[in-house]
């Protein structure tokens, strides 16, 4: 069963490129080629803007989305009315964006169309919601330059991650940066117990003591922590962070003493803004870090070509990878046509 199969299982997946150019949108476009005649009902939007035909970075060519008969899409008003395919509108949505209110329409014929969706979770969110009543199967989302916060569980259920050339010219140190995003994918979940008490937690730093009862800190954020340093382990050395979590934090966490029995909660991989070396540094002293909800990465897809025109060996990229990350690892120009 190819990861193409896989994506059917999901009620909605995110599709995430390491950085821009790591082939994303190409992966997106297959995606959508493989699945067109499977018998169910797609829905395609994108986080902020993507889909244009030149790169708004690098001003190099790049691939646009490639909607199909049959296909929901959701896009700003100013990027449907420049859709090069004949559309039927489902619905004007209330939410406005920069370029519009959005719009949601089904392809009454093949073609290719420029995405710009929300620019924030909460409203994709409710855009993922809303196409249950269009009896959508799956939405696959396109996310746009580092928004990695869209593959969060919170808003999709599964990803697809695209990473290549241009995360870096050198295969040894590709595989080291992809890895260590695997590595905060597949970060183990707490228990059911624990996410039940903490679930509902948005903001703050909590604290779990002895008992198993959750104790409110009174700290608004790690970044005051300055000021808060001598409340942080009132409770115990099972900590909770709402928000975001930062090298300082970790280097911090990293010369207590009790540093063995600590383990750090987060919400969710996209919440860890922190380096590889703080990272492992914190946990070759023998700290712990858990999420509440944990993503199901389906594949990762690879662009062996940087946008200034080098090129990777493909073949030994995608071995070392493969090997390394024990997912499935494909290069999408180099896969057959048709899987169907």
């Amino acid at each position: 069963m190819s990861f193409i199969d896989d994506i059917l299982g999901y009620s909605s997946i995110s599709i995430v490129g390491m950085a821009k150019n790591a082939g994303k949108t190409e992966c997106m476009n297959y995606i959508l080629k493989q699945l067109q005649g499977k018998g169910r009902q797609l829905a395609v939007t994108s986080i902020g803007l993507d889909g244009e035909s030149q790169d708004l970075v690098s001003y190099t060519a790049k691939p646009e989305i490639e909607i199909y008969e049959g296909m929901i899409f959701v896009t700003s008003e100013k990027h449907y009315k420049a859709k090069r395919l004949i559309a039927e509108v489902l619905e004007v949505n209330g939410i406005q964006t920069s370029l519009g209110r959005l719009i949601t329409a089904r392809a009454i014929t093949s073609g290719k169309v420029l995405l710009s969706g929300p620019a924030d979770t909460e409203s994709l969110k409710e855009i993922i919601r809303e196409m249950k009543k269009f009896r959508v199967d799956t939405v696959i989302v396109d996310g746009a330059i580092s928004r990695t916060s869209i593959a969060s569980p919170v808003v999709t259920d599964a990803m697809v991650l695209a990473t290549g050339a241009v995360v870096s010219r050198n295969i040894p140190e590709l595989v080291r940066k992809t890895a260590f995003m695997y590595e905060l994918i597949k970060l183990n979940a707490v228990d059911e117990n624990i996410y039940k008490k903490l679930s509902k937690v948005d903001s703050g730093v909590w604290a779990i003591d002895e008992k198993g009862k959750v104790k409110n800190l009174r700290i608004p954020s790690i970044l005051m922590l300055d000021k808060y340093k001598d409340k942080i382990f009132k409770y115990g050395n099972t900590l909770y962070v709402a928000g975001i979590i930062t090298d300082s934090f970790l280097q911090f966490l990293r010369v207590q003493e009790q540093i063995e029995n600590i383990v750090l909660i987060v919400k969710d991989f996209t919440r860890i803004f922190v380096s590889m070396e703080s990272y492992y540094a914190y946990l070759r002293k023998g700290g712990t870090i858990k999420v509440l909800l944990k993503n199901k990465l389906l594949a990762v897809c690879i662009n062996p070509a940087s946008p200034d025109g080098f090129v990777l060996n493909s073949d030994a990229l995608k071995e070392v990878l493969q090997e390394k990350l024990q997912v499935p690892v494909y290069d999408v120009r180099r896969m057959p046509e048709n899987l169907n």
